[in-house]
């Protein structure tokens, strides 16, 4: 019993300790601390709607997921690609550019496409990332209603 104590205090005071440190470097980061001002500063230099980096991203993971889960539906070109909103909710949260356009399927007919580039929100945050939507095939719901929820 007393073994479990003071392995308990001792871990709790490492805790505390480690703690007091970070902040005293100034490692931590408030959360009402604006992006640019965090450990690792956001600028929002992101890559432009019509890129061809960002589509090829949303349509490696729109064709990737469509080959694995649903059927036969392939991306293969875009259209009126416009940005819709860029830092929309503001300078305290990440830098996201949106954009909507359209995509044209391999069955042959164009659908919606929105779809965020979002800054350090890549793999291991070292690089920009893109979410995306394809208005009609939100099979999960996941940004209901009618990709909505991908959109500022």
């Amino acid at each position: 019993m007393r073994r479990a104590l003071l392995r308990t205090a001792l871990v709790s005071f490492a805790c505390l300790t480690a703690f007091a440190a970070g902040a005293a470097n100034g490692r931590f980061v408030h959360p009402l601390d604006r992006a640019e001002n965090r450990t690792f500063p956001m600028d929002g230099n992101l890559p432009g709607c019509d890129d061809p980096a960002v589509l090829g991203k949303v349509t490696s993971h729109f064709n990737s997921r469509e080959d694995t889960y649903w059927g036969p539906l392939q991306a293969l070109s875009y259209d009126r690609i416009a940005q819709i909103g860029y830092r929309s909710w503001g300078a305290d949260f990440i830098p996201r550019r949106f954009c909507s356009g359209r995509v044209l399927l391999n069955d042959g007919k164009f659908r919606r496409v929105d779809y965020s580039v979002r800054e350090s929100l890549g793999l291991f945050g070292m690089t920009w990332n893109v979410n995306w939507c394809v208005s009609g095939l939100d099979r999960q719901r996941a940004y209901a209603p009618d990709c909505k929820m991908a959109r500022p």
